[in-house]
Formats: structure tokens, C-alpha cells, sequence
């Protein structure tokens, strides 16, 4: 008997995943994983060292964990995941926004101090290699990140208020 070729996705699957995508929360996370790619993008392609390890290190862990947490929510498959799914999901969710967003505070701070202890090298007159446009480019996406998951916080926090306990 031949292979029975791929069944195409449910009418109803496509209308969850397109209303996930549409939903505040959906493009809320897109927007988290493609600042986050920005910042990994922008450190990693330059040379870094110090502090910018842990800044490295923050934008790459929560840039995997938004996207485990995209795809399963995108897939509802939430309930796969042991003592954090089912009626925890948006709990979870909330929880890992939270110290997102706690510890994308102090590498917004490290890579401030980076850009201002930088700031003598950005005059045209300067020959040298610089760092000065990488870490003000690392400050501006760790912002947009960090604001991205304090809106994210703030959204989660007022739907747990009102006993909501799906994410969509």
C-alpha cells in the first residue's frame, strides 16, 4: 500500500492559528522574538566582552523561550506541557514576561554604560574601530524588547485580574 500523502491542515486549525496571529498576544510575541533576534544579531556579529556576556546571554534565553512558548501557543499545545499548561498557560505566560522584562532592565542598563563609555568614538574625525554604533544599535533593540514584554505583562496581568484563564 503507498504512502497516504499529508492531510491538509483543518479549516478550524487555520482559523485558530490566523486568530492567534491577529490577537494582541500573538503580535505582541512576534514583535518580542524579532527585537530579540535583532539584539542577538547585533552583539553576536561584533566583538563583545564583560558584562555583555549576560546581555548576550538574556536576549538569547528569552528569545528561545518566546519562541517555545509562540509555536505552542500557535499550535495549541499548550496542555502538552506538563505542571505549566492547561488552565496555568496564561500564568505561565505572565510569569516568563515578568522576568523578561526584570532582567531586560539592567542589560538595558549595561549597554547604556557601553554606549556612553563609547561616545568619544563617534566623531567623523575618528579612525580607529568603534563600538560606539553596535552598542547604541544593542540599546535600542534590548528597549524595544523590554517594552515589548512590559506590554505583554501589563496585558497578561489585566486579563488574570478579570479570571480569564485562556491566552487567546
Amino acid at each position: 500500500m503507498p504512502p497516504q500523502p499529508p492531510q491538509p491542515p483543518q479549516p478550524q486549525v487555520r482559523k485558530n492559528i490566523l486568530k492567534f496571529l491577529k490577537s494582541f498576544l500573538g503580535i505582541i510575541r512576534i514583535l518580542q522574538v524579532v527585537f530579540g533576534a535583532g539584539l542577538c544579531v547585533t552583539i553576536a556579529a561584533n566583538k563583545y566582552e564583560g558584562s555583555i556576556h549576560f546581555v548576550l546571554f538574556v536576549a538569547v534565553l528569552f528569545w528561545l523561550l518566546t519562541l517555545a512558548l509562540f509555536f505552542l501557543t500557535l499550535l495549541e499545545k499548550q496542555d502538552l506541557v506538563p505542571l505549566l499548561g492547561g488552565e496555568r498557560w496564561l500564568s505561565t505566560n505572565l510569569a516568563h514576561d515578568v522576568a523578561a522584562t526584570a532582567l531586560y532592565l539592567p542589560a538595558i542598563g549595561i549597554m547604556i554604560y557601553k554606549t556612553k563609555r563609547n561616545s568619544y568614538c563617534n566623531l567623523e574625525q575618528y579612525e580607529h574601530p568603534c563600538m560606539y554604533k553596535v552598542y547604541l544599535t544593542a540599546a535600542v533593540f534590548a528597549c524595544l524588547c523590554c517594552l515589548a514584554y512590559l506590554l505583554s505583562v501589563i496585558y497578561g496581568a489585566c486579563r488574570k485580574c478579570r479570571g480569564e484563564q485562556t491566552v487567546i
